[in-house]
């Protein structure tokens, strides 16, 4: 009987069930395709993303010269993993009347800078905590920005605070920030003094009115202030400079073949 019904288990005879050593299809690493390919290597989307990862631009000061938008995360990771901190600046709860009542979802703002002149502010609105702060540290990392540095008085040893006087705003909020001689340090409020430190400015005199309070606008309107100090053209910037091709353009030939994912 049991040689009719093809021994052990739900088998019968040669039109089995069995699985034999098919796996079933989800295990480690079995079916759907999956493979031994490593899933954290970073497939460029983007034109900009690919010229990086193939090393035809050389820092991020290429970028920020031919004002090319960045939409991947991963390149300012690129030019600035070993150096970016990030902090969370705020976490706020904001809540929303439904039908079925209020909904309450998290909003983080997490600010991410190198303390050598470049920073960034991101914000993210999430149902949970974490998810907020992830999204906020990827919108940061988007919206990175240069931060120019000058000096008060002599032009001596490093740049230590801003180049002018700079202004930012945001809401009701307005911030001013004044150079300071060497050595006074941030004269500011604590996530003031963590925004400056981030951004590398080691002495700056601040100045602001409206309702300060309100963290989101405050932080924003010193983010906007620190991004503006590009936005002066001093008469040490007055001599002209021959620009070169756009990365796009020089790089043509690389950008029209198919790429290999």
């Amino acid at each position: 009987m049991s040689d009719e019904r093809g021994g052990f288990g739900r088998g019968r005879g040669e039109r089995g069930r069995g699985r034999g050593d098919r796996g079933r299809g989800r295990g480690r690493g079995r079916g759907r395709g999956r493979g031994d390919r490593d899933e954290n290597v970073w497939v460029p989307v983007t034109k900009l993303g690919r010229l990086v990862k193939e090393g035809k631009i050389g820092s991020i000061e290429e970028i920020f010269l031919f004002s090319i938008p960045v939409k991947e995360s991963e390149i300012i990771d690129y030019f600035l993993k070993d150096k970016l901190q990030d902090e969370v600046m705020k976490i706020m709860p904001v809540q929303k009347q439904s039908s079925a009542g209020q909904r309450t979802r998290f909003k983080a703002f997490v600010a991410v800078g190198d303390g050598a002149g470049h920073i960034g502010l991101g914000v993210k609105c999430s149902s949970e905590v974490a998810t907020a702060i992830r999204g906020a540290i990827l919108s940061a990392k988007l919206n990175v920005a240069p931060v120019r540095r000058g000096y008060w008085g002599r032009k001596s040893g490093l740049p230590h605070t801003v180049p002018t006087k700079v202004t930012g705003k945001c809401g009701s909020v307005r911030i001013r920030l004044i150079p300071a001689p060497r050595g006074t340090g941030l004269v500011s409020s604590p996530a003031g003094k963590r925004l400056l430190s981030m951004a590398g400015i080691d002495d700056c005199y601040t100045s602001s009115r409206g309702h300060t309070r309100t963290m989101g606008n405050f932080i924003k309107a010193l983010f906007y202030a620190l991004r503006n100090t590009y936005g002066y053209l001093e008469p040490d910037l007055w001599k002209e400079n021959a620009l070169s091709a756009a990365p796009f353009q020089e790089h043509t030939d690389f950008l029209s073949k198919k790429q290999i994912k």
